[in-house]
């Protein structure tokens, strides 16, 4: 295991809050003050400068938090092939997932997992598929599930299953009693986006693209970064929005949302990324095959 000081640090360096480092690391404040303290005393340099209520690292803790990633790294690794020569399942498992995976697919996947292999710690980690994929080359994350394949060089992208993305209203707007919808079409009307950086909105603005309508032109409304938001604004009448057909069967069941297809269909492929140039865990290969299986069953 790696030095508790070390791991407290880490913590404090990622939030730049004491508070917040205690609560993630079910601590008290005070205790992760003194670790902390201890810590810089052994190097004899600050590590944090604390002013007006707000904390930032020093060039010193800079150099550390650095080595503090690897370290944890190794760590970690090191455990998981222990846990390996003796045939256990077991250690960290730190997956990343784009908003519309994390909330509407991967939590029965994590949850299956979890029973087949209750020794691992399985942490996941909610962002748009940009973030996500940074944090993967950083290897930070073990493993991402993103909505379009990774930009980044030595990344290893690989399909998990198909999604079919449809247009969304309220059942009174203009567009629920069509059959399909056109990218024309939908220019004449008001549209709910996706943020920059979200894979839905990459996807969306390629389709709009290739059908000839240009994404800057359309009467983008709001900017919204997540899918439960989107549905929010869309059920107030105030415009259409394109998502997931996985995240709106149960309103659509209910009647709350209409769904409308589009002409010609979107579909888009999602991917699991992990990287090239590192150690895989047992923990991690294993997971990515089961996710692969049950992302398929899940989207058919």
């Amino acid at each position: 295991m790696a030095d508790r000081r070390l791991q407290v640090f880490h913590a404090v360096a990622k939030h730049l809050s004491f508070t917040r480092a205690a609560d993630a690391l079910f601590m008290t404040q005070p205790a992760v003050t003194f670790q902390i303290k201890q810590l810089e005393e052994q190097f004899a340099t600050r590590l944090f400068e604390r002013r007006h209520g707000s904390i930032s690292l020093t060039p010193a803790g800079e150099l550390v938090l650095g080595y503090a990633v690897k370290i944890l790294a190794l760590s970690d690794e090191m455990e998981t092939r222990l846990s390996e020569m003796t045939g256990e399942m077991r250690g960290p498992l730190l997956v990343g997932a784009s908003t519309t995976i994390a909330e509407f697919m991967l939590p029965r996947v994590l949850g299956e997992f979890n029973a087949l292999y209750p020794q691992v710690r399985a942490r996941l980690i909610v962002a748009n598929s940009e973030s996500i994929e940074g944090r993967v080359a950083e290897h930070t994350l073990d493993v991402g599930l993103i909505e379009a394949p990774a930009k980044i060089a030595g990344l290893n992208s690989q399909i998990c299953c198909e999604d079919e993305l449809q247009v969304i209203c309220a059942p009174d707007y203009p567009l629920a009693d069509k059959k399909s919808v056109t990218p024309r079409m939908l220019a004449d009307y008001e549209y709910i986006s996706r943020e920059p950086g979200s894979g839905t909105r990459e996807i969306t603005d390629d389709y709009f693209r290739r059908n000839k309508v240009a994404p800057e032109g359309l009467k983008v409304q709001m900017e919204l970064g997540s899918p439960e938001a989107l549905k929010g604004v869309v059920s107030t009448g105030l415009g259409f929005a394109i998502v997931s057909r996985a995240v709106v069967d149960k309103e659509t069941q209910l009647g709350v949302l209409a769904s409308v297809p589009l002409d010609p269909p979107l579909t888009r492929s999602l991917y699991l990324v992990h990287p090239n140039d590192r150690f895989q865990s047992r923990v991690t290969g294993t997971f990515i095959e089961f996710a692969k299986s049950k992302l398929k069953e899940l989207a058919s």
